[in-house]
């Protein structure tokens, strides 16, 4: 699971992780039996958007909330010996994964060994620029879905993100299909599985353990 460790948007606002999208996924995956790595770009603690942090998820999700304090760095992780990456969202992705060369390396290799790639709301960000083994882009001809226009229009904060999620994936050939604002939208396109926004946390989950399986 990479995580962002961007903290603020261009206009200053705080932000980071947003704690569902990683909380519900990991416990799922967890209990399925799997061993779970978090990552992220600089390593070390990762911010989580205090946005995401009412009283009830804090009391909801200690243990996520502790295992954020230490997180791998990006450039000691290899795709061999994983089966599955896994990008959770949160504005802070907007910042820092469309560029972040690890990422790129990391998602490049997991293409090229024809492994499940996964994310949920914001997370698709890193697959902006992410390439399929034949030097194409790598949502190019498939079938996805993430935070849509509308949901950040609604959301007012389509001026503090650096691009428009929906509008760049679409630039770079995806399919991308919108659901209802809000509501649980998974899509799988082979080992491509992607979600649209925080309550698509606990589908895109159980979407990827049944193609782990």
């Amino acid at each position: 699971m990479v995580t962002t460790s961007a903290d603020a948007l261009t206009n200053g606002r705080k932000t980071g992780v947003w704690l569902e999208e990683i909380a519900v996924p990991h416990l799922a995956l967890a209990k399925a039996g799997l061993s779970i790595t978090v990552a992220s770009p600089k390593g070390g603690a990762v911010p989580v958007d205090p946005h995401s942090l009412d009283d009830a998820s804090v009391a909801k999700w200690p243990d996520i909330l502790e295992l954020l304090k230490n997180s791998a760095q990006l450039k000691d992780i290899q795709a061999e010996g994983f089966d599955a990456i896994f990008l959770p969202g949160g504005h802070g992705t907007m910042m820092d994964f469309a560029a972040d060369a690890e990422l790129k390396r990391l998602l490049n290799d997991f293409a090229k060994a024809d492994k499940i790639i996964a994310a949920v709301c914001h997370g698709p960000a890193g697959l902006v620029g992410a390439k399929k083994p034949d030097g194409s882009p790598l949502v190019a001809g498939k079938t996805i879905t993430a935070f849509t226009d509308d949901e950040e229009i609604a959301m007012q904060l389509e001026k503090a993100v650096p691009f428009m999620l929906e509008t760049t994936l679409r630039s770079e050939g995806a399919n991308f299909v919108v659901g209802p604002m809000w509501a649980p939208h998974v899509e799988v396109d082979g080992k491509l599985i992607t979600g649209q926004n925080p309550a698509s946390s606990e589908p895109i989950a159980q979407a990827v353990l049944e193609r782990l399986r």
